[in-house]
């Protein structure tokens, strides 16, 4: 399945139904009066987050979704039907963004989270409705209101607990394999990674997801390599692990390239808990690692981890990281939010 993390669709609810103008006609009966019924209201559109799904590749071959009309009213007072529901299914981590690109109409990050997009338009009134003690007999009805339409945007950013940056070629997608059980395209040249994956870690009786995206390279904000916009997908992380690979040219200037491309997207990336290795630590000799990680040191003003995938060296205390940077972050955010005062 091609993953697909954004789609342009054109939602309309449905229009009510018109309501109806009759009149009662029955043997014996010489003023029967009107009875003409009210129209159905017309469906609605909405979008239901739903499990099983991870990417919006759905929306690639159909684009246009429009609810039914409601039925119009007829005689005997029988009102019209009700028009049927239209629902857009998407994954969780899935934003709904209005036309202009940039206004968030919801965000949908639990399963069985439902929005209505597009209300269905009323259905109109018949004449029996008109009835007063000085118009015994109405001869007009109303229309049915028309539905709403307008052009949305999908937009899916992966929901994971923590992320993993870096150039391309640095590990991560090693790293990944060697923790989860996900299986991504592993190869000796850049760029192997095409699009983010996700992989379920476990780790001292703890469990935490975490994301794989392809590697950044300078002017990726400008679009240059895969650009940036894969970036989306660690928004929602409380934790990245940024991979500096041990057999660049150096380490120091490599990492602040990339948190270069961090604070160009924005969004607060470059403000979220960071743990810095220096990955593929068995592919270098120790005079060389040892300065590399002063070099990364100096840079990150941090101590780095000195991480191998290939030979498990550092994995466990990587994993060990990250999930007490995840436990800090939950915490700060807890302190964040205002706590309710309690009423009887």
């Amino acid at each position: 399945m091609k993953f697909l993390d954004e789609a342009k669709v054109y939602v309309r609810s449905g229009d009510g139904g018109a309501g109806c103008v009759a009149f009662r006609r029955e043997k014996f009966i010489e003023f029967g009066g009107p009875n003409g019924g009210d129209g159905g209201r017309g469906g609605d559109v909405w979008v239901e987050c739903v499990d099983g799904l991870n990417t919006l590749i759905d929306y690639r071959y159909q684009q246009h979704f429009k609810a039914k009309k409601g039925e119009h009213g007829m005689g005997s007072n029988r009102h019209g039907a009700n028009g049927a529901d239209v629902v857009l299914k998407v994954p969780a981590g899935t934003e709904i963004i209005a036309e202009d690109g940039e206004t968030l109409i919801a965000d949908m990050t639990h399963v069985g989270q439902r929005v209505r997009l597009a209300k269905g338009g009323n259905g109109g009134f018949g004449n029996a409705y008109f009835t007063t003690s000085t118009n015994r007999a109405p001869k007009h009805a109303n229309p049915g209101l028309e539905g709403h339409e307008q052009w949305i945007w999908l937009r899916l950013k992966l929901i994971a607990d923590a992320g993993l940056v870096g150039l391309p070629n640095a590990g991560k997608s090693t790293f990944l394999a060697t923790v989860t059980a996900a299986r991504p395209k592993i190869a000796d040249y850049p760029f192997t990674t095409l699009h983010p994956g996700l992989g379920v870690v476990r780790s001292d009786e703890r469990e935490f997801v975490l994301a794989d995206i392809p590697g950044l390279i300078e002017g990726a904000h400008d679009g240059v390599g895969l650009g940036d916009k894969f970036l989306a997908h660690v928004e929602r992380c409380r934790v990245l692990l940024h991979l500096v690979e041990a057999t660049s040219e150096h380490a120091g200037k490599t990492y602040k390239l990339v948190r270069k491309e961090l604070e160009a997207y924005g969004n607060g990336l470059a403000d979220k808990h960071e743990i810095v290795a220096l990955s593929k630590s068995d592919a270098v000799d120790p005079d060389t690692l040892k300065e590399q990680v002063a070099r990364l040191k100096r840079a990150s003003k941090a101590k780095p981890l000195i991480l191998s995938s290939a030979t498990g060296l550092g994995v466990q205390d990587a994993l060990r990281a990250i999930t007490r940077e995840m436990m800090e972050a939950k915490a700060a955010e807890a302190e964040a939010q205002p706590v309710e005062a309690w009423q009887p």
